[in-house]
């Protein structure tokens, strides 16, 4: 981690021409990551229509993506450390639009889940791989956070695109076509990308032991397994005996890498409180928001009535608030500091999901609209903080493996949000009392309630509705306040662990 420092005023010759051109093709790659998570939430009513899938089916049509990414993050940010970041990337793109059409076409929940599983695979490959290529385009630390908050940004704006033309997409052809909207922006990537990005790898990586990439795989999708299965069914013998196999490949896969002498991963990272802290507040932060998210095109469509084009738009404030805070968020930093700024923005995304406890099915928008706002503002200026302290924490040529563990603590939360705040609703929706005759799918979720109405007598159907739809905002209020708590844990977390913490300002000669 030996690093050379000048202080302000760098040599033109550390900064790399280019880079900003090069900059702008790692934000298609995040655009295509972030439009694909964020369309799913849209299409999922018009998914149980068309495929009718059970609720745990369609809980692991929300999450088994982030379970196999969280499970290949290491592997892949270690293999583009070792191949090649650009290859890794444009090969990662190519097979996430490839996979996509299979997304599109899927005719049953089971393919549909595969699917996901295989694009979780492609997309492992580019978060990583982009996140370390700017470390390695940008040597000055203020252009360098500048350049992680556009990245960051970018992330936001798909969040924001996604919905919105997904929304459009949705109100004109079937929900497939919402996968197939990845390809334009693949094709592009690949092509400029050959052309603009610099190659960059580790010197002297070492091989890519295939072991620990099995026990890696193994131990995130037992763990993560484990906890959904617990979460919404309990511990039966199956979800505890996953737990544990996750668990010891884990523990397998951390004492492998302590004794090999180029791991994949420097386990030793994780002595620097700064990146340790920055890891956990991704982690705890995603968590309490995923689950929310999820559910939340649901309640706007299902239960306040929204078209899909609608509820995008109505979800665009919280893109907004990230795009805006990334931009400025490393000036805050440094003029402020790095636990302020961290902990203030997760403290204030805390207090806008207990602001979300009180929703009702008739719930007026500004409520919702402001305290979205607030979420896409505190998350915009501590995301875009912690992915700094991480990168620079580590020399470049451990930047694939570094921006790995960032990102596997940002799918392993959202997998486990979605897993643990997914199954308060769904637990506490599968209690509504309906009509006499009410059909034992209603109870499976809001979009099969919605479908059973449609053949039922009119007071059968509203009587039916009306239960469904409470039942489900009564589940979303609580996942909110769950949510809430682990936001504030989050901020108090960070508060102690990133104390003294301070983003670089002299220049690393590459």
């Amino acid at each position: 981690m030996n690093r050379t420092l000048q202080p302000a005023h760098p040599a033109e010759a550390v900064k790399r021409p280019g880079r900003w051109l090069a900059l702008s093709v790692l934000v298609l790659a995040v655009l295509l990551v972030a439009v694909d998570a964020t369309v799913l939430g849209l299409a999922t009513p018009y998914i149980s229509e068309d495929l009718a899938p059970s609720g745990t089916q369609l809980l692991w049509i929300g999450d088994v993506y982030s379970f196999v990414i969280a499970g290949l993050l290491v592997s892949m940010g270690s293999l583009g450390d070792r191949v090649g970041r650009k290859r890794i990337l444009l090969v990662g793109a190519t097979a996430f639009g490839a996979v996509s059409v299979l997304n599109a076409y899927a005719h049953t929940p089971e393919v549909l889940i595969v699917a996901r599983a295989l694009l979780g695979v492609a997309g492992a490959t580019l978060m990583p791989a982009t996140l370390a290529l700017i470390r390695n385009l940008f040597h000055d630390p203020r252009e360098r956070s500048l350049a992680v908050g556009i990245w960051g940004a970018a992330a936001s704006a798909g969040a924001a695109v996604g919905p919105v033309v997904g929304g459009f997409l949705l109100e004109h052809f079937w929900w497939g076509s919402v996968f197939l909207i990845n390809l334009p922006v693949m094709a592009v990537l690949v092509v400029v990308g050959v052309r603009l990005l610099p190659e960059s790898r580790n010197p002297d990586p070492g091989p890519w032991d295939l072991p620990s990439v099995v026990l890696s795989l193994v131990g995130m999708v037992g763990v993560v397994y484990a906890v959904k299965e617990a979460a919404a069914h309990g511990f039966a013998p199956a979800t505890l005996a996953a737990g544990l196999l996750g668990a010891a490949a884990l523990y397998g896969f951390v004492r492998r890498q302590l004794a090999m002498p180029v791991p994949l991963i420097d386990m030793r990272l994780f002595r620097n409180r700064g990146f340790s802290g920055a890891v956990l507040a991704d982690l705890l932060t995603i968590l309490g928001l995923s689950g929310l998210v999820f559910f939340l095109s649901q309640y706007l469509q299902l239960v306040q009535g929204r078209r899909p084009f609608e509820a995008g738009l109505a979800e665009l404030p919280a893109a907004v608030g990230a795009v805006a805070a990334g931009l400025i968020a490393g000036r805050a930093a440094r003029r402020f500091s790095v636990r302020a700024v961290v902990s203030g923005g997760l403290a204030a995304v805390g207090l806008a999901l207990a602001a979300l406890t009180v929703v009702g099915q008739h719930t007026g928008y500004p409520l919702i609209g402001a305290a979205l706002l607030v979420v896409g503002l505190g998350a915009g200026f501590a995301f875009t903080v912690t992915a700094d302290v991480i990168l620079s924490s580590v020399p470049g040529e451990q930047a694939g493996a570094a921006s790995a563990v960032s990102e596997t603590a940002y799918e392993l939360g959202a997998a486990l949000g979605i897993a643990v705040l997914g199954s308060i609703v769904t637990g506490v929706y599968r209690d509504f009392t309906g009509p006499a005759g009410t059909p034992a799918a209603a109870h499976e979720s809001l979009g099969g309630a919605v479908e059973a109405a449609a053949g039922l007598p009119a007071p059968a159907a509203g009587a039916l509705l009306d239960s469904a739809r409470q039942a489900f905002v009564d589940g979303l209020a609580l996942a909110a306040g769950v949510g809430a708590a682990v936001l504030l844990a989050a901020a108090a977390a960070s508060w102690y662990l990133l104390s003294g913490q301070r983003l670089e300002d002299g220049v690393e000669h590459p």
